[in-house]
């Protein structure tokens, strides 16, 4: 009866989806199932008997909190753990901690990745941000364009029965205006509707490769790691020219010594995007190893005036985040310090799709 028993525990823990560790009272793995080695891309001899966090390149969990737990034998919810596995997979994890005393003190860890699930929620939330703001801003802009051609007309009326010496007060004025004027259009953002033509992913890349290159002050490093399995589809060139630009552009900014930005593209299967489902989606990653973004704008980090530069006027992102949605794609961002991943999808559909 007892092996019976024991066999039918190996079978449910050789079945179970959840990821299951059990941690000793020094966070060592001394249990793990099939499931944990899935998620975490580890065999059982870099499992078992490992510290738990040296399970991972990175994580955001406070370790402290576990030896409170085991100290004060307390159980622990800890949603969105945000995790880097040690085969550089981003990881987005909800974690149950259950302190268990027999036959010695111990955490029992169950471990759900909710990365794909969350990503369309916080995607679909971060849309309706996002046209909310942009059209909140466009009327805005609208609203101060008007009068500022105005205060220029009238600035140009001005200087004509002025002298010389006074003129330099209107020019002044008018260069002001035309600079808020200048602020104001690109807040205003694309105004014109994509023109979506057959092109090569990999060509549009390389020109803004080479854009990029010709203005590149600190040397930073181009790595190139791209799918060939890619078809051509069409999108509009110029205009995701000038999103993945600005992206790549903002890298360029932070990195200075040993700076690295590698160019990468792949394709995934069955993907939403906006809430519609396609066979085919291309993704251009533009992965840099700078210090990260800081937690408090990630969640605004592609809204208009939000920025990472002292002298950054925050359009840059929010501009490359409307291309994309005009191509029915969109951008997200992954960050952590060493490293910064924005990822730019883009719908495959072609005609006969």
């Amino acid at each position: 009866m007892h092996t019976l028993s024991t066999q039918i525990d190996a079978l449910i823990s050789k079945q179970l989806t959840t990821a299951v560790l059990l941690l000793d009272s020094q966070l060592t793995v001394c249990y793990f199932n099939t499931a944990s080695s899935a998620l975490l891309g580890l065999g059982e001899k870099r499992l078992l008997n490992q510290p738990f966090c040296q399970l991972f390149q990175y994580n955001d969990i406070n370790i402290q909190r576990l030896y409170k737990a085991v100290t004060e034998q307390q159980n622990l919810n800890i949603p969105d753990v945000k995790a880097i596995s040690l085969d550089s997979r981003y990881l987005l994890l909800d974690i149950i901690v259950t302190y268990c005393d027999s036959p010695a003190q111990h955490l029992l860890l169950e471990i759900r990745q909710i990365d794909q699930q969350r990503k369309i929620s916080l995607e679909s939330l971060q849309q309706h941000q996002h046209l909310a703001a942009r059209d909140l801003i466009r009327n805005l802009a609208h609203e101060v364009k008007n009068p500022l051609g105005g205060l220029r007309g009238a600035a140009q009326l001005l200087e004509l029965s002025l002298d010389a010496e006074q003129t330099e007060y209107t020019q002044l004025i008018i260069a002001q205006v035309d600079r808020l004027t200048n602020l104001v259009d690109r807040l205003l953002g694309p105004y014109r509707p994509p023109k979506l033509v057959q092109n090569n992913l990999h060509q549009m890349i390389e020109q803004v490769r080479q854009l990029a290159l010709m203005d590149n002050p600190h040397q930073i490093q181009f790595t190139l790691d791209y799918d060939p399995s890619i078809p051509d589809f069409p999108f509009d060139t110029d205009l995701l020219q000038q999103a993945l630009l600005n992206i790549i552009r903002n890298a360029q900014q932070i990195l200075v010594n040993n700076g690295r930005i590698i160019l990468q593209t792949r394709v995934l299967f069955q993907h939403t995007l906006q809430g519609k489902r396609y066979k085919l989606v291309a993704v251009i990653k533009v992965i840099d190893n700078g210090p990260g973004i800081a937690e408090e704008i990630k969640d605004t980090l592609f809204y208009p005036m939000v920025s990472t530069q002292p002298q950054g006027n925050g359009l840059g992102l929010s501009i490359a985040q409307t291309l994309l949605h005009q191509h029915g794609g969109w951008i997200d961002c992954d960050s952590w310090p060493g490293h910064t991943e924005f990822s730019l999808y883009l719908p495959i559909v072609n005609s006969e799709d």
